[in-house]
């Protein structure tokens, strides 16, 4: 593994932590996005919607720190997909017109989850088996 495929992995790595810190924090927890609020409240109901979302968005914060903590790294990136992937499955069946890109979120989501795959099977695995 050069030092090429090195950086690349932090920079993904560091990429995908922002992506959590910053819609847990920014999307959810300060509300700076409502729709996501929406969302939850269209699929779980009005009565609990804003606690769910903080908490949702608190449990996002928490998987950015794991992510840069890279204990268990593999255990998270396989966690990091089936939340993606599932979290979309029901957004897209029961709430696409809350959706920022409608229909085509999932596109996007599956983008992320192949970003996280490749991050960890195929990047770390190369740095680990030099290390």
């Amino acid at each position: 593994m050069n030092k090429l495929e090195i950086s690349q992995h932090k920079l993904i790595t560091y990429f995908i932590a922002f992506v959590w810190f910053s819609n847990g924090l920014f999307c959810k927890i300060l509300n700076f996005v409502p729709r996501h609020e929406q969302i939850v409240a269209k699929i779980l109901g009005n009565e609990f919607s804003h606690l769910l979302i903080i908490l949702i968005g608190c449990s996002e914060i928490v998987m950015a720190i794991w992510i840069l903590s890279r204990y268990k790294s593999r255990l998270n990136a396989i966690l990091q997909m089936i939340i993606v992937f599932v979290m979309n499955v029901l957004e897209f069946s029961l709430a696409p017109e809350l959706l920022l890109w409608g229909k085509l979120n999932f596109f996007f989501a599956m983008l992320f989850i192949a970003l996280v795959y490749y991050n960890e099977f195929v990047l770390n695995k190369k740095i680990t088996k030099i290390s």
